[in-house]
């Protein structure tokens, strides 16, 4: 079964040597300001596949739709402050949809959901474990997949069965799993 998927991204820094805002809402691949090694493109093709191996999981839709935010610290700390109470950055939140009561439209795309990653953050954790920005940033967005499926890890037992899910995920598209 082929699944339809269309996905948002949005790509936000700061030059800091002016510290202006840039907001673009194209591919990130074409903002030529810290972008990142990951085309629109090939999110969407990891996205479509990860859905696929998580279909058993999805409610049935014609279609399912959700965005990907890439940003810098300031900005998920801003969103992690209002959203968590949490006044500091963080690596990647997610906002499921599928948690509201809303009803299903049979035509309509199903919309799952806000991925949003903090570049900055992921740059850092990738030096530290010694691998690609480009092998966080799919942990990252599997992450927040899975979180808007309705994954949590309150526990170490989920938090296990996450991270196996993650690994499933990147093997998936030929990426090769990591050490959270």
């Amino acid at each position: 079964m082929s699944l339809l998927l269309e996905v948002t991204i949005q790509d936000h820094y700061f030059i800091p040597e002016q510290g202006e805002a840039i907001a673009d809402s194209n591919p990130i691949d074409s903002n030529p300001i810290n972008s990142t090694p990951i085309n629109s493109n090939q999110w969407t093709q990891w996205l479509e596949k990860w859905l696929e191996i998580m279909q058993e999981e999805l409610p049935e839709a014609i279609a399912y739709e959700l965005s990907l935010r890439l940003t810098n610290d300031a900005e998920i700390q801003e969103l992690n402050h209002q959203y968590r109470q949490k006044d500091q950055p963080t690596d990647v939140l997610a906002f499921a949809a599928l948690e509201d009561d809303c009803p299903l439209v049979p035509e309509e795309p199903l919309y799952l959901g806000d991925v949003v990653i903090s570049v900055d953050t992921a740059q850092r954790q990738a030096i530290e474990r010694e691998h690609s920005l480009e092998l966080e940033l799919a942990w990252l967005a599997a992450h927040g997949l899975l979180h808007l499926l309705g994954w949590d890890h309150p526990d170490e037992e989920s938090l296990t069965a996450m991270l196996k899910q993650q690994e499933i995920l990147l093997r998936s598209v030929d990426l090769v799993s990591i050490k959270p």
